[in-house]
């Protein structure tokens, strides 16, 4: 019966448009999400006047929004009651100037929805989630995992797909499946080291689903996510240079190729800032405070901060870029 269920809604999703509403939410996503660093002290507690000036920063830049709670934002080493924190400091600071998602995965479903009900309350625009991590899951369960989750809440959910660190790939079939079958999963971030993944998502949801939005992951795939039909992209490099990646998105608007290509050669040239330090935390703050933002580049352990030689290493490349 399920598999007759599936078919029907493909069959109504081919013959009946899209409502209003559909359309107007997908809107809302398009567009460059920088995943915000959550700011804290040396004690690994949250810096609300770092991160009031970090939000203030990524807004001012004229980003279409943001995450809050990404890996980025280091959310697995924070205990439940700290990410709640994080999540409600951000969302009342933003106060509703651009679309916020937070990051709420766990490996436990009911973790995962509790986070989801507080993200929801205290006024998220969505919500992102990378599927469970540790023990490997059947495309079953990982299916039922995100449906729960979406079922319990009334907010946009998006999927977070990053098999390099989660050691799992939610699948290919269970991403189309999910977009057939669930309305309230209404995108996915794809952050995997092969634009054929991110490609061949579009290939097998656009046909049903042409608002189902496709985050680029990895910054460097920006450019081609965009040119294969996605939505835009979660790039960290937009917290330190963000005429890149806010470049980028705005020339492919204005089908302004060579600029496009201009500034994805410049953000090739950051790439390798990711491979200096495991994980890339301190890296991408140490980024941030050399490009003239104050702030702490503290981190939670068991992350480490950059030492002398590894910042000397990031400001040498970003004076290969045009600032």
């Amino acid at each position: 019966m399920i598999w007759i269920f599936a078919v029907l809604i493909s069959i109504y999703r081919t013959l009946v448009p899209y409502t209003e509403q559909e359309v107007a939410m997908s809107n809302v996503f398009k567009g460059i999400f920088p995943p915000v660093p959550t700011i804290v002290d040396n004690h690994g507690e949250l810096d609300r006047a770092g991160m009031a000036t970090m939000i203030d920063h990524v807004i001012n830049n004229r980003a279409d929004g943001m995450l809050i709670l990404g890996s980025g934002g280091e959310f697995s080493h924070f205990s439940t009651e700290q990410r709640k924190q994080i999540a409600e400091f951000s969302l009342q600071y933003v106060a509703g100037r651009v679309p916020v998602l937070i990051g709420i995965a766990c490996a436990s479903t009911a973790e995962t929805i509790q986070l989801g009900e507080h993200a929801q309350n205290a006024g998220a625009t969505g919500v992102l989630v990378v599927n469970p991590y540790y023990a490997k899951l059947s495309d079953d369960a990982r299916f039922t995992h995100y449906k729960r989750i979406a079922e319990a809440l009334s907010i946009p959910v998006f999927l977070y797909n990053f098999p390099e660190l989660t050691g799992q790939d939610i699948g290919l079939d269970v991403i189309t499946r999910l977009a057939r079958e669930v309305p309230n999963i209404v995108g996915i971030k794809d952050t995997i080291d092969n634009i054929s993944h991110t490609r061949e998502i579009i290939n097998r949801v656009h046909p049903f689903r042409p608002e189902f939005i496709v985050f680029s992951g990895y910054d460097e795939y920006l450019l081609d996510t965009l040119l294969l039909g996605g939505h835009g992209g979660i790039p960290a490099t937009f917290n330190f240079a963000p005429h890149i990646t806010r470049g980028i998105y705005q020339a492919f608007i204005r089908e302004d190729l060579t600029t496009a290509k201009a500034l994805q050669q410049q953000l090739a040239t950051l790439s390798p800032l990711y491979a200096l330090e495991q994980p890339f935390f301190g890296v991408i703050k140490t980024a941030i405070k050399l490009t003239g933002v104050d702030i702490s580049t503290a981190v939670v352990p068991p992350a480490l901060p950059l030492n002398e030689e590894k910042t000397a290493l990031v400001r040498n490349i970003l004076a290969r870029i045009t600032l």
